[in-house]
């Protein structure tokens, strides 16, 4: 099995990103390929994490990189994994108002089976996108 963790920036208008239909797609396409994973967007970023069986890892990956919905695909891992880390296809997005604790709660959830490495990434982007959203 192969592990792909990237992130990239939106290129619809900020915070106006469809994410229902970018849910619905990838739903779709990976229960079809055997990839499952973790899809975070504040609605001007993405960072995703998708595994599977290697040849439909390859093909989601190539898939996503000519999706004209973002720009700026930056690979942070690409590797060989022995188990998944993420048993289900999710994708979280915290809106305005939203209480903190609640998405915190949801996001160590999701996180719980994930390495060390993309636990720390995909935490350090939210955070990032928090304070931004304050400034």
């Amino acid at each position: 099995m192969r592990q792909i963790l990237y992130i990239s920036v939106s290129t619809a208008p900020a915070g106006k990103a469809d994410l229902a239909a970018i849910l619905e797609q990838s739903r779709h396409n990976n229960a079809i390929d055997g990839v499952t994973g973790l899809l975070w967007s504040d609605g001007t970023h993405f960072m995703q994490v998708i595994e599977g069986p290697a040849t439909s890892v390859e093909a989601t990956f190539g898939r996503i990189i000519l999706d004209s919905r973002h720009r700026d695909v930056e690979t942070l891992h690409d590797r060989p994994i022995e188990a998944r880390g993420f048993g289900s296809w999710s994708m979280i997005l915290k809106r305005a108002g939203d209480p903190v604790d609640v998405y915190d709660a949801k996001m160590r959830r999701l996180l719980s089976n994930a390495s060390d490495g993309i636990s720390e990434r995909f935490r350090r982007l939210i955070a990032t996108s928090a304070a931004d959203a304050r400034d």
